[in-house]
């Protein structure tokens, strides 16, 4: 069976981590399968790390820098919570690159702590009651430190945003975090598993998946432009590289998704 971009198929719906859960998550999201026939899907590099719930077990969904693809049963039901960036590796007691690729049960990284949070939660067949569980679930495991590294947090948004015109990417950081190449290059591993240049080739390929979503009919050409690319070339190989397909193929995915892949649910 052929694999499909993850978010078109099933239901996907997100919105922003309970402000309990702000030092450390920046949304909580559900990602219900299909009942009959759920195709092998394709998780693209996204430069994000979540702690995900699935079939009563927590597991971690390490940062990607090649396209995964996933099998999950058909009717099978995720809820995530996803780390904003540069907060992970406090929260986990882990550096991400340790976790790089990866989907690890909780277990094997916390042990009987990670029993004792799955133990927190509550089932229920109510989508928004098992949700709430979740989240007072997690609420409950911080101790209480800072978890997020606020300069990391900084270059995130920096990258994000898209650096000026030629600035060169890691001088330009230098001189923004004030920091040198040695311990910059080690806090990008520690906080998001990889370093500068790979952060800024999977957050502009977002970039443009984000200006394809309400383009409307604007040329593939010009939306390179935009989201920072040489030319439309460029993206070609960036979008086989992070996603296994071409941007003309993304298209119908994300055309499928707007349209309402899937069955409806309740509300998160």
């Amino acid at each position: 069976m052929e694999a499909v971009p993850a978010q078109t198929t099933g239901f996907f719906r997100e919105r922003p981590a309970h402000p309990r859960l702000s030092g450390a998550f920046a949304s909580v999201w559900v990602h219900s399968m299909q009942e009959k026939d759920a195709p092998p899907v394709i998780i693209t590099p996204d430069a994000t790390i979540d702690l995900q719930w699935i079939d009563g077990r927590f597991r971690i969904a390490g940062p990607d820098k090649e396209p995964q693809v996933e099998a999950l049963p058909s009717g099978a039901l995720v809820i995530g919570f996803r780390f904003r960036p540069g907060a992970a590796a406090a929260w986990l007691g882990m550096p991400a690159s340790e976790i790089v690729g990866q989907r690890l049960d909780l277990n094997e990284l916390w042990g009987a702590r990670a029993r004792q949070l799955a133990g927190r939660v509550r089932a229920n067949p109510d989508l928004a009651v098992l949700v709430k569980s979740l989240e007072n679930a997690v609420g409950q495991s911080g101790d209480g430190h800072e978890v997020l590294d606020p300069v990391m947090h900084h270059a995130y948004d920096a990258i994000n945003r898209g650096l000026p015109a030629g600035a060169p990417l890691v001088p330009f950081l230098l001189r923004a975090l004030h920091l040198s190449e040695r311990t910059l290059r080690r806090r990008f591993e520690e906080s998001f598993g990889y370093g500068p240049k790979t952060l800024d080739r999977i957050l502009r390929f977002h970039r443009f998946r984000r200006l394809q979503r309400v383009s409307g009919d604007v040329s593939t050409a010009v939306l390179a432009a935009e989201a920072g690319y040489s030319d439309q070339a460029h993206l070609i190989r960036e979008s086989r590289r992070l996603s296994g397909i071409t941007p003309s193929a993304l298209v119908h995915g994300i055309s499928r998704n707007v349209s309402g892949a899937g069955p409806a649910a309740e509300p998160l």
